[in-house]
């Protein structure tokens, strides 16, 4: 059998056996409505969030640590869910972050600040002074990423991510667009599951560019 016959048959086995590394319902579920992702060719790793959220603010520095360590072919996109329209000033502070480049730097911050010292960032005026007096980033450039319209346009675009896609709990991570994960095993369970399910999403794709030739 020629080569170009056989990679394909050997992508399906490598499918199959990382479909049997996972159990759908436990491990994972697949979305009835596919989330578009942000980046086309690449594999997203989305999460829905909160800064609120104790799950979310015990997660973080996993998923923050997983983050820095995706291949080229994927990348981390982190959502704010909004449940209430009081929730627009976190979901502007996660928006900032994003926009800001300040992720890594400045999350745990705002995670700290938010949960641990009840500090009331969805308020500008508190949220401004806040970044301002830190050390670890840039709290001017945070908070003129916060004060730009495409925060503004970013949260409202969150809370229609939340409805559009029944987003009831936090954290809540769907990678490839399609496959939610189950936190069955914990957080760190959670982060070896979101592991494979990208090598799950990777063979799935190199599957659909080589499809088995008879």
């Amino acid at each position: 059998m020629k080569l170009k016959h056989l990679l394909p048959l050997l992508l399906s086995a490598v499918l199959s056996a990382q479909a049997y590394a996972l159990t759908e319902g436990e491990d994972y579920i697949v979305l009835d409505k596919p989330v578009p992702q942000q980046q086309s060719g690449k594999i997203e790793v989305l999460e829905f969030f909160g800064y609120f959220c104790v799950h979310c603010h015990h997660f973080a520095p996993l998923l923050l640590k997983l983050g820095k360590a995706l291949p080229s072919d994927a990348y981390l996109r982190t959502e704010h869910v909004v449940w209430r329209p009081e929730m627009l000033g976190l979901a502007r502070m996660a928006a900032a972050v994003n926009l800001s480049g300040l992720k890594y730097q400045a999350n745990p911050a705002v995670f700290k600040a938010v949960y641990e010292q009840k500090v009331h960032l969805e308020d500008r005026a508190v949220a401004g002074k806040w970044a301002l007096s830190q050390k670890g980033f840039d709290g001017k450039k945070l908070m003129r990423a916060y004060d730009s319209p495409e925060a503004a346009a970013a949260a409202l675009k969150m809370q229609k991510l939340t409805e559009q896609y029944g987003i009831n709990s936090t954290p809540t991570v769907i990678v490839g667009g399609k496959y939610r994960v189950i936190f069955n095993n914990g957080f760190d369970g959670g982060i070896d599951t979101i592991k494979e399910l990208l090598a799950k999403v990777r063979a799935e794709r190199k599957l659909s560019n080589h499809p088995v030739q008879k």
